[in-house]
C-alpha cells in the first residue's frame, strides 16, 4: 500500500512537471513568435530560424537571426523570463566563423543561389559577376549570402570574400559594365586568343587600361583578361547615357526575347518572370526587388481594371489570384513588362510577346484572365523597392 502511494505521488509529480514544461514551452514559443512578427517582414530577405533542443539534461535555444534588433530583444527576453535556458542563437553575419570577411564579390559570370547548401536544392536566385554581397554564414564550400536586392541564398564558390576595408577599396576602383547580351574575355587583346571566361549583360569588372579596341580588366578573384570595347562601357559613361524612358526600357526588353525560362534565373543566359524584369531594369541602373510578389508592393499603382488606357511602356503588369471570401489572401505569381498596344513581354517557357487583346494573334487568354494590376516604376526612382544602383549601400 505504501509503495502504491509513493508510486501515485511520483506519477502526479511527473504529470505536474510535464504540464509545467508544456506551458513554459508555449510561453517561450509565444515570445519567439511575437519578436518574429515585430521585426521579420519577409523571410526571403531576413533570417529568423529558432528552435528548442535538449542535450544532456539541458534545454538550448538555438538557431540563427540576421536582424540585430530581433536578436537583441530575443536574447534579453530569454535572459529575463527563462534564465534556465542556454541561449545558443547565432547573430548573422557570424563573425566568429567568418572573421572580418563578411563581404564578398561575385567572380563568375553568373552565380547560382540555392535554398540550402546543396547542389540538389532549389535554385532561388542568381547574381552577376562584380556584384557585392554580404556573407552571413558558411558550410564547407558553401556560403550564405545576401545580394543588393536583400535576397538571401546559399552559393557554392563564385564569391571572393573581403573585409570592410578591402570591400570599400574595391568599389572605389574604376569599373566596366558588360552591355552586350553575351561575350567573352580573352588572355590577350585579340578575340581569337584563349578565352578567360564568358560574360553576360550586367557583369562588372575592374579595368586598368585601354589598348586599341580592348580594355584590360581584372576579376575579383585576381584573374586578368582583355575584353572588347564594343561589348562594355565604363560605369560612369553607362550611368550618364542611361535614358529612363518607356522607349528605352522596351528596347532593352526586346533584346531578351527568346531567352529560355529558368526558375531562379536572373541573367541573359536564362530568366524567370521576375528575374527578367529585374534584369531589364538593372541594365538601366535600377535595383528592383527579386520576386514578383515583392515587386508588386512597390512603384505607383496605375490600373486594376484591365482597360490599360493609362498604362505606358515600361510599366509592370502583375498576374495571379485575387483574394475572395474563402481565401482572402491575394497571390501574385507572375509579372511582365508592358510595351504598348495592349501587349506585354514576359518570361514563360522563354521570353516572348503576348497580348491582352482578344483580336490580337498574340492574345494570351490565360494571363489576361488572371491579371491583377499595373505598377509604374519610372517616376518612382529611389522610393522604397526602386533604388538606383549608386544609392545602394552594397556598392559603397
Amino acid at each position: 500500500m505504501i509503495i502504491m502511494r509513493k508510486y501515485f505521488v511520483l506519477l502526479l509529480f511527473i504529470q505536474l512537471f510535464l504540464s509545467l514544461s508544456v506551458a513554459q514551452n508555449k510561453d517561450i514559443q509565444a515570445l519567439i513568435d511575437s519578436i518574429e512578427k515585430q521585426y521579420i517582414v519577409d523571410s526571403r530577405t531576413q533570417i529568423y530560424r529558432i528552435n528548442l533542443s535538449e542535450r544532456e539534461g539541458q534545454i538550448f535555444l538555438e538557431g540563427v537571426i540576421s536582424n540585430d534588433l530581433a536578436y537583441n530583444e530575443l536574447r534579453s527576453g530569454i535572459s529575463e523570463r527563462f534564465p534556465q535556458l542556454k541561449f545558443a542563437v547565432r547573430l548573422l553575419p557570424d563573425r566568429e566563423k567568418l572573421g572580418n570577411e563578411v563581404w564578398g564579390v561575385v567572380y563568375n559570370s553568373v552565380g547560382t543561389m540555392r535554398a540550402q547548401p546543396s547542389h540538389a536544392a532549389e535554385i532561388v536566385s542568381q547574381t552577376l559577376l562584380g556584384t557585392p554581397v554580404r556573407i552571413f554564414d558558411a558550410k564547407g564550400d558553401w556560403k550564405l549570402i545576401q545580394t543588393p536586392d536583400l535576397y538571401i541564398g546559399w552559393i557554392n564558390g563564385s564569391i571572393q570574400p573581403m573585409d570592410d576595408t578591402v570591400h570599400r577599396k574595391y568599389f572605389s576602383l574604376p569599373k566596366l559594365i558588360v552591355t552586350a547580351m553575351a561575350t567573352q574575355s580573352h588572355e590577350n587583346p585579340d578575340v581569337d586568343s584563349q578565352p578567360v571566361s564568358d560574360l553576360v549583360a550586367g557583369d562588372m569588372l575592374v579595368f586598368t587600361e585601354k589598348r586599341s579596341n580592348f580594355y584590360h580588366v581584372s576579376y575579383p578573384d585576381g584573374r586578368k583578361a582583355w575584353v572588347a570595347a564594343t561589348d562594355v562601357l565604363p560605369v560612369p559613361d553607362w550611368l550618364e547615357n542611361i535614358r529612363l524612358t518607356g522607349e528605352s526600357i522596351v528596347a532593352t526588353v526586346r533584346k531578351f526575347v527568346g531567352v529560355p525560362y529558368l526558375w531562379g534565373g536572373t541573367s541573359a543566359k536564362s530568366v524567370d518572370c521576375s528575374g527578367f524584369v529585374k534584369s531589364v531594369y538593372f541594365m538601366h541602373g535600377i535595383i528592383l526587388a527579386r520576386d514578383a510578389s515583392q515587386q508588386a508592393r512597390y512603384g505607383k499603382l496605375v490600373d486594376t481594371a484591365g482597360d490599360f488606357s493609362k498604362t505606358e511602356p515600361g510599366d509592370l503588369v502583375f498576374f495571379g489570384r485575387r483574394g475572395d471570401e474563402q481565401n482572402p489572401t491575394e497571390s501574385v505569381v507572375h509579372v511582365g513588362i508592358y510595351i504598348g498596344n495592349n501587349r506585354f513581354i514576359h518570361a514563360s517557357d522563354y521570353v516572348h510577346i503576348s497580348s491582352f487583346d482578344p483580336n490580337d494573334p498574340l492574345y494570351d487568354a490565360y494571363n489576361t484572365n488572371r491579371y491583377l494590376r499595373t505598377k509604374r516604376i519610372l517616376g518612382e526612382i529611389n522610393t522604397e523597392g526602386v533604388e538606383e544602383i549608386l544609392h545602394n549601400e552594397f556598392y559603397r
